[in-house]
């Protein structure tokens, strides 16, 4: 059992209350390091007594929590995720080239980098489709687009945005699909549990943040083998695996890092907070 656990958050969440709380009942000491006020140096040496003896890393802000893990992995501190999952999880280009290259049935993709190029892109992928943000959480500035026009408004509204990440245009086919899909949260080797997502009337998006329900669903032998090896490929730990029906079967399109559970821990009842706190002890005995 770990001397100490430290939990970097930004915000306080039903799902941080939930992971102190499960730590607490296993009588695992607990630090909580607020990110935003955190001062990192660099040069200097990081020992148990601040950070503990393994960090899960919470923290809402990709780029706050991935820059804190930076720093921490480097000076040999343990954390969950680990940076490269993390780095790989919030972008979803990268998160489509791991589950590319490990096999992984993914929707049909392309990137671009004008406006030009993406309606070229969107010819070729054909419309309906999907543009998304390369970096993004809670279906933030993710747009169907159902035709030409509706393709040349949304880049242009994204060229006029003072952002250069949305000057990179991530374009996925419009999978045919029901109105849901299934969030698995995989922890490690295993399959915690398995939910529907299903839009609300009038939506398309099935984030839980944007009013999507959550039932229970079966974990098939076939969906249990896509999820795990989508964990795998993008380097492993806590992670929400996010699938369509389509009609060859589950395609994976997106790996959450820094997971909310809340829906699917109460749609079945599945303490998921405890098997991550033990999943986190698990990894600092290695």
């Amino acid at each position: 059992m770990p001397k100490k656990l430290s939990i970097i958050y930004d915000r306080t969440r039903w799902e941080e209350k939930a992971l102190i709380k499960a730590a607490r009942r296993k009588r695992i000491s607990t630090n909580l390091i607020d990110g935003k006020n955190i001062c990192l140096n660099i040069s200097g040496k990081y020992d148990s007594e601040t950070y503990g003896d393994i960090i899960l890393q919470r923290c809402i802000s990709y780029f706050r929590g991935l820059h804190i893990s930076a720093v921490l992995e480097r000076k040999g501190l343990p954390v969950v995720n680990s940076f490269n999952t993390s780095l790989i999880c919030g972008n979803k280009l990268f998160t489509s080239l791991a589950l590319e290259n490990a096999g992984v049935p993914t929707p049909k993709t392309y990137v671009t980098f004008t406006s030009e190029a993406a309606l070229e892109a969107l010819e070729k992928i054909g419309y309906p489709a999907v543009v998304k943000p390369v970096v993004g959480s809670w279906g933030r500035l993710v747009s169907p687009v159902r035709d030409r026009a509706t393709a040349e408004a949304i880049l242009e509204h994204r060229e006029q945005m003072n952002n250069a990440l949305l000057q990179i245009h991530y374009i996925q086919e419009m999978v045919e699909r029901p109105p849901r899909d299934i969030r698995t949260i995989v922890v490690g080797d295993e399959v915690a549990v398995s939910v529907y997502r299903s839009a609300p009337a009038g939506a398309w998006r099935t984030n839980v943040a944007l009013g999507a329900t959550t039932i229970p669903c079966p974990t098939s032998s076939q969906l249990e083998d896509i999820v795990l090896r989508a964990a795998r490929a993008v380097g492993g730990g806590v992670l929400a695996v996010d699938a369509m029906e389509s009609p060859n079967g589950p395609v994976v399109h997106e790996v959450n890092s820094t997971i909310e559970f809340r829906g699917a821990s109460t749609a079945t009842g599945v303490n998921i907070a405890s098997k991550i706190i033990d999943y986190v002890i698990k990894t600092s005995k290695k």
